[in-house]
Order: structure tokens, then C-alpha cells, then sequence
């Protein structure tokens, strides 16, 4: 998976239909999440579009790492950016982590529509709930 910095880099330099294209591209890049893990229980709440997180756990060393899907491209993508933001970090750097100001950068609510996005907090609430738990353990 891509660093956020390695993302943000390319973004900066597209426009409109291309960042769609870039998200939808990252969308595509995701590990792949088995059909058995998309239940209720991994199902991401306030999302227009279907969205699956589910944290694999943390290594021996804590770092997270999460599979991620979606049933929409652009969601997909946007899963993705948020994923890409804590991947395989230490869990105690990811609760402590102001996720949402990593994303800034993206100005995801004027690229694009408030349905798309909508589901965003809910997003990096639950990797930053999942982070906090293995980081106290």
C-alpha cells in the first residue's frame, strides 16, 4: 500500500475527474477482503455506500493492519485513503494520531459530494477505537 505522503504528492497534481480516478485506482489497490469478513460486525455505520473495515490485529511489534472493501469504487477509494493513513503504524501512534487532520490535505468534502464522504468520521472512528484497544492491551 502507497503512503499517504506518496498519495497526497500524486493528488496534488491531478484535478477534478483524474482525483477521481486516483481514488478509484487505490479503491483497486487494496488487499483483497474475503466475502466471509463482510458481516455486520465489520460493516462500517453511516457510509451511503456498503464499507467493511476489519482490523487483523496488531503484530508483535503492535503495528495495525486492517483489509478494508467496499461496493462502491469512489467509497472504495476513500476507504482506502483512510486505511492508508494507519497502516502497519504502531497502535499506540494511531489512537494518539489526528487522523482526519492527516486527510486535510485531500479537502475531501469540496472534491467531493457529501454522500461520498458522509461516512468518513465513522471511518477513522472505528480504526482509532481498534488502534486504542490493542495500544492498552
Amino acid at each position: 500500500m502507497r503512503s499517504l505522503d506518496d498519495i497526497l504528492e500524486e493528488y496534488e497534481f491531478l484535478e477534478g475527474d483524474e482525483r477521481y480516478g486516483l481514488l478509484i485506482e487505490l479503491g483497486r489497490e487494496l488487499e483483497d477482503m474475503p466475502d466471509a469478513l463482510k458481516t455486520d460486525a465489520t460493516l462500517v455505520r453511516g457510509c451511503s455506500a456498503a464499507v467493511w473495515v476489519y482490523p487483523t490485529g496488531g503484530d508483535e511489534a503492535g503495528r495495525l493492519h486492517f483489509l478494508a472493501d467496499s461496493n462502491a469504487a469512489i467509497t472504495k477509494g476513500i476507504v482506502a485513503l483512510v486505511i492508508s493513513a494507519v497502516q502497519d503504524r504502531p497502535a499506540r501512534e494511531v489512537a494518539g494520531m489526528d487522523v482526519t487532520g492527516a486527510l486535510a490535505p485531500f479537502d475531501l468534502k469540496n472534491q467531493l459530494s457529501s454522500n461520498r464522504t458522509q461516512g468518513v468520521p465513522n471511518m477513522i472512528a472505528l480504526v482509532k477505537e481498534h488502534a486504542a484497544r490493542i495500544a492498552a492491551a
